[in-house]
């Protein structure tokens, strides 16, 4: 395949991941997105495998084959609890694969660069090291403060704010000394310990976040890994990289600025760390005050028989109990006997940007009665039974009432302004913030507890038995 004809599908394969973006915006045109993205991808190794700069297929056909192994066993076997972990586990392989071609790079003397040249080459490896050691770093403490094999609670060291600020002034220092080494290849040592500090930024950074910006951790680190996949194209001088990790780079981006203002917070706070805490405890400027009442999975189904209008929250309890297709047959029942029922979406419930939307979509759930939050917020003082299944956080009267809260200010489902609110938890432990919730004491909230899908069987047994 000639250059030419490289470079077209190429452009082929940009068109389709543009609109694979575009369909993924909208739950209705997802599945259409995907497909777009798939024939992009499909096309791009055909070319690239077919193109004039590989010598030989065989090695990278299997390693393919190994990785796509690799892919299909972990889609197969992961629950969707545990997608946002391996999306972050997905993004340390791009930021590593960036150190990797990086060092790579640097290495080959099969390419003599001279004057200008050298030096634009050597910038695109120093950057694309540095922001692929981050993104790999940042990604894998994700993962493990995602998984619960790191706390949640995050990391407040003294002065982390110079710390921060004195090892980005050495990578500063450091790419001088790269850029001004004489001889080829010399200036190795430097970048091992830009590596080194860029790993050590990228750790700190993600550990210093607390439990309540992780799904804007998540979408951060979504745009690190496609500025990595840029740095790379930069770096192998592949164009169609270049744009693809512009295109995922920049959504990311937009998407964690939207994470944040949805979440009353500044980007740069959020990387500042400190939102959640770890234990239960309260945050908040003074202990919430009142009496639990209780409700059994009978009164719950009764609530809803007599209801004309419910509005189910969807958190991440219901993911771990995997309570999302019981949920879809409640809704199905209700609505066959003229209940008005819809479904309302915190843009940061569960752990990631859009988990709840595919926990619902998973469960056939239909796509016009799941609404976002500016959409349905205002119509909780005209419903009769408001139920939150496994949430918290996004659905605390304290971002409003109390300005002592660690998340005064952050939008929230105004649940407890229906008629009755009914709120299911395993127990009375605060959510990943760390931080209480008064609406488990408001007059008009009840509780069910226990685990979310015995539970919600029982409420249809009685349901259809009534």
């Amino acid at each position: 395949m000639s250059e030419g004809l490289v470079t077209v599908s190429y452009i082929a394969s940009t068109i389709l991941f543009i609109l694979s973006l575009g369909g993924l915006s909208n739950p209705e045109t997802s599945r259409r997105g995907n497909a777009y993205g798939v024939a992009g991808m499909a096309i791009a190794i055909l070319a690239t495998l077919l193109g004039p700069k590989v010598s030989s297929v065989v090695p990278v056909i299997m390693a393919m084959a190994i990785g796509g192994s690799v892919g299909i066993i972990a889609a197969q076997r992961v629950q969707m609890t545990q997608m946002p972990e391996l999306v972050a586990l997905m993004h340390s392989l791009v930021g590593l694969a960036a150190v990797l071609i990086g060092y790579t790079s640097y290495l080959d003397s099969s390419i003599e660069f001279v004057g200008v040249e050298k030096t634009i080459h050597e910038v695109e490896i120093y950057i694309g090291i540095f922001i692929g050691a981050v993104t790999f770093s940042g990604s894998v403490m994700a993962f493990g403060k995602l998984s619960g094999r790191i706390s949640g609670k995050p990391l407040m060291l003294p002065g982390r704010h110079v710390i921060n600020l004195v090892g980005l002034l050495a990578v500063l220092w450091f790419c001088n000394l790269f850029l001004n080494v004489e001889s080829s290849g010399s200036g190795m040592l430097f970048l091992l310990v830009m590596t080194g500090l860029a790993l050590a930024f990228g750790i700190h950074m993600v550990m210093a976040i607390g439990g309540a910006d992780m799904p804007v951790v998540v979408s951060m680190l979504n745009s690190y890994s496609g500025w990595a996949a840029s740095a790379t194209g930069f770096m192998l001088s592949n164009d169609l990289l270049i744009v693809t990790g512009a295109l995922v780079g920049s959504s990311g981006a937009i998407l964690s600025y939207i994470m944040c203002r949805a979440m009353n917070r500044n980007f740069f706070s959020v990387i500042a760390g400190g939102f959640g805490t770890a234990g239960g405890t309260t945050a908040s400027s003074e202990a919430p005050q009142g009496e639990v009442q209780p409700v059994s999975a009978e009164e719950t189904a009764e609530l809803l028989r007599n209801a004309s209008k419910v509005i189910i929250v969807p958190g991440y309890g219901m993911a771990v109990a995997q309570a999302q297709h019981t949920v879809f047959e409640i809704t199905k029942l209700l609505r066959e006997r003229g209940v008005d029922v819809h479904f309302a979406i915190h843009p940061v419930a569960g752990r990631m940007p859009g988990h709840m939307n595919v926990l619902l979509a998973e469960a056939k759930v239909p796509y016009d009665i799941v609404a976002e939050m500016d959409e349905i917020n205002d119509e909780f003082p005209n419903t009769d039974l408001s139920m939150v299944i496994g949430a918290n956080d996004i659905v605390n009267p304290a971002a409003q009432d109390d300005p002592g809260s660690p998340i005064a200010g952050m939008p929230v489902l105004e649940v407890w302004k229906a008629k009755t609110s009914i709120v299911m938890k395993r127990s009375m432990a605060s959510g990943y913030a760390g931080v209480d919730n008064p609406l488990f004491y408001k007059e008009n909230n009840r509780m069910l507890f226990g685990d979310a899908k015995k539970m919600l069987d029982e409420v249809l047994t009685v349901l259809r038995a009534g």
